[in-house]
């Protein structure tokens, strides 16, 4: 029995987005080397060209054809795909609780100074356009 698709990325899927967000378009052979870069494992061709065809049909990349292949682009902004996913675990994890989500990052994480005072000019200026 097949397994049901998923609507979010796989952690490959996702891999693949972060490399097309940070420069496209890309072709497979070119994916294919930043894939094995980061993963640090070898990756065929043709497993690069499954995943991307797959990332196609659901509408994760889009291709144009080039000469004789392909190049890829993602299809959907990051801002897109990591606001569905963060929305997912808020409501899954938190019960739909920002502060319970925050409060864990801030428990959890491994923040530096420089992080937490970023986190607070953020928290400052969401407030004030919420007031606004």
């Amino acid at each position: 029995m097949a397994r049901p698709v998923s609507e979010h990325p796989t952690d490959l899927e996702l891999e693949i987005l972060k490399i097309l967000w940070s420069t496209s378009p890309l072709t497979v052979r070119e994916v294919r080397d930043q894939l094995e870069t980061s993963a640090g494992r070898p990756l065929t061709h043709s497993s690069v060209i499954t995943i991307l065809n797959i990332m196609y049909r659901k509408g994760y990349v889009k291709r144009e054809k080039a000469g004789k292949s392909f190049q890829f682009s993602p299809a959907q902004e990051k801002q897109t795909v990591t606001g569905s996913i963060m929305g997912d675990l808020l409501t899954r994890v938190f019960d739909g609780s920002s502060s319970d989500l925050v409060l864990n990052l801030l428990e959890t994480a491994e923040l530096d100074s420089d992080e937490l005072a970023e986190l607070r000019k953020l928290i400052t200026r969401k407030a004030k356009e919420l007031k606004e």
